[in-house]
């Protein structure tokens, strides 16, 4: 933000008075431009604080967890948005990247079987409740739905030395998101 004084006619510049208003008003002018960019920050999903992300919450009829935090609300309002996307293969992949990442899910059909599988990396465990209900709402009643975490396998942690997985747990190794290296 500039400074109101840099507005003011070259003549002004030097009048005392006017210095000492620009003084004056330079604090309120930047209250202003800050109460600007918040209510534009608000808006939009990636960038609200809490009172916008309530907002939307409270638009799309989404109920959150006392336990939530911020970026999972953001998720759930995401996800609501997300929801009435017909269901087809190529739609449902790019929800689940919208959710969850590139690479933060696998998903597996058996048309003969009419079985699909979303498995969840473990990056978005938190969001795993949610990309089921998102999933139950836009796949045919039909197929029976299976979202499960993707839990560590031997080759994401054989990199581990005994001292770095001394620090965890048998179940944190399967169940976290360990890094390796």
């Amino acid at each position: 933000m500039a400074e109101i004084e840099s507005y003011y006619p070259d003549i002004l510049k030097e009048v005392r008075e006017f210095q000492a208003l620009a003084v004056a008003e330079n604090p309120e002018m930047e209250l202003i431009y800050s109460a600007i960019n918040d209510v534009m920050d608000e808006q939009f999903i990636s960038t609200a604080k809490t009172y916008g992300v309530a907002r939307l919450e409270k638009i799309v009829g989404v109920t959150s967890k006392a336990t939530d935090t911020l970026e999972e609300r953001k998720f759930k309002v995401l996800a609501k948005y997300n929801e009435d996307v017909p269901y087809t293969v190529p739609k449902l992949n790019e929800l689940l990247t919208t959710l969850c990442g590139t690479d933060g899910y696998t998903l597996e059909i058996n048309n003969g079987e009419f079985t699909l599988k979303v498995k969840v990396a473990l990056t978005s465990k938190k969001n795993k409740d949610a990309v089921s209900e998102q999933v139950e709402r836009i796949v045919p009643v039909n197929m029976i739905i299976s979202v499960e975490l993707m839990y560590n396998q031997w080759q994401t942690v054989v990199g581990l030395t005994w001292g770095s997985a001394s620090a965890f747990t048998w179940n944190e190794i399967r169940e976290e998101a360990v890094s390796v290296g």
